[in-house]
């Protein structure tokens, strides 16, 4: 599932594609009138009714407004902790436990039915959508109409837009209502259209499936979808833990998972109350270094990282979710001691990677899987520890390097 913070780089591309000067990589050719009609002809083909297009038409429009979303706008280095304060902080806490509290016999149905505690839904709901009190205000056929005519990622939205009049067509929504983000997401969980369409439920058993009006088939839909991504029941998802400064720190790392019981002989222990049971996997994540905020994931946060990939969203949601079960804050003692490298020297950092053999693809600034396992490898091989954490001190190391990874 695509969701809002996703969102925001995607729309970033389509932006950065609709004007040449900035991507260099498509340009837009044909008319927007000539690409509607050849859709409108797929549509029928496909099963869409002459009534749902017609009833689509106002909406079916060109939009420069969504081309433009994110002109103008920077890329930030948001470290884990500047991130996650700014989302979780304020109200969200208290607002999520009020609803929790609120809907508590919903949320007890719903766990029982799905085995998705309530924590975690209220976690993804507040940072969706506030909880429901903002969806957005973008009509969603004329951003999916845009953004399927556009150069950028036609194939991906104009799925999209088939399956949003596919929801229309079967009468769990009216084009009216459907208002929400710019890149197609709507409801208090921000589903794209196609994904509403797998995993959507009708949880209030009125017959529709209704992702914007109503609490429970919302709730319950997103808990579907996390079982969907693997969710496991009545298992934990994430927990800060303390780690020794002797950690073999090769491996911290999302894609190695180890015993709980052998990351307790390696010196990790809980934070806050006890660690699970000795046999549960678990992987440690590190998404400031080694001087930052330490977490083990157990297998259900694969579920959150499904529903959206950016690992400082899912690291952030996962940690909110811990603190409406009641955890405590995390802890912001090494924060002083984390310097985030700027966007300039990420791309000079993943420019010498590359040079090194340590290949990270694009040098686009941004720190992602592929850079941090980059990081990791060249950190080994100047002999710092592994944390997988881009540092001032690792872009100085290869400065003066010559090898080559191979």
């Amino acid at each position: 599932m695509q969701k809002t913070f996703f969102a925001f780089a995607v729309g970033l591309l389509c932006v950065l594609a609709a004007d040449p000067a900035l991507a260099g990589r498509c340009r837009n050719t044909g008319s927007f009138e000539t690409w509607l009609a050849r859709f409108k002809s797929d549509a029928l083909a496909q099963g869409i009714s002459p009534q749902v297009l017609a009833a689509a038409a106002p909406d079916l429009v060109f939009d420069p407004a969504v081309i433009r979303r994110d002109q103008g706008q920077a890329v930030f280095q948001q470290t884990f902790l500047q991130f996650s304060d700014r989302m979780v902080g304020g109200h969200r806490i208290p607002n999520g436990l009020q609803k929790m509290k609120q809907h508590a016999a919903l949320f007890a149905r719903i766990e029982q039915a799905y085995g998705v505690p309530a924590p975690v839904l209220t976690a993804f709901w507040g940072l969706e959508s506030d909880f429901g009190a903002n969806f957005g205000h973008y009509r969603i056929l004329r951003a999916l109409a845009t953004l399927a005519y556009d150069c950028r990622r036609p194939d991906f939205f104009r799925q999209q837009l088939l399956d949003a009049l596919r929801i229309i067509e079967r009468g769990d929504q009216r084009v009216e209502d459907m208002v929400g983000d710019w890149a197609g997401e709507f409801g208090g969980m921000q589903f794209t259209a196609s994904d509403y369409l797998k995993y959507a439920v009708d949880f209030d058993g009125d017959g529709r499936r209704d992702l914007i009006g109503s609490i429970p088939d919302t709730l319950a839909s997103a808990a579907n979808f996390l079982v969907n991504l693997g969710w496991r029941r009545g298992e934990p998802w994430l927990q800060e833990v303390r780690v020794p400064a002797n950690l073999p720190w090769e491996e911290a790392d999302l894609n190695i998972q180890h015993p709980v019981s052998q990351w307790e002989r390696w010196g990790v222990s809980a934070a806050y109350g006890t660690l699970p049971r000795g046999d549960l996997p678990a992987s440690l994540i590190l998404p400031m270094g080694r001087l930052g905020p330490a977490f083990l994931a157990y297998p259900n946060f694969k579920a959150f990282l499904g529903w959206n990939s950016a690992m400082v969203y899912s690291t952030t949601v996962a940690y909110f979710a811990t603190r409406l079960a009641g955890a405590p804050a995390v802890n912001h003692a090494g924060a002083e001691l984390v310097h985030p490298l700027s966007t300039q020297q990420m791309i000079e950092l993943q420019t010498l990677l590359n040079r090194h053999g340590f290949s990270v693809g694009e040098a686009d600034g941004k720190l992602g899987s592929a850079t941090r396992e980059a990081v990791k490898k060249a950190q080994i091989k100047v002999g710092l520890p592994a944390d997988s954490y881009p540092t001032a001190e690792l872009v100085e190391r290869l400065r003066q390097s010559r090898f080559r990874s191979d």
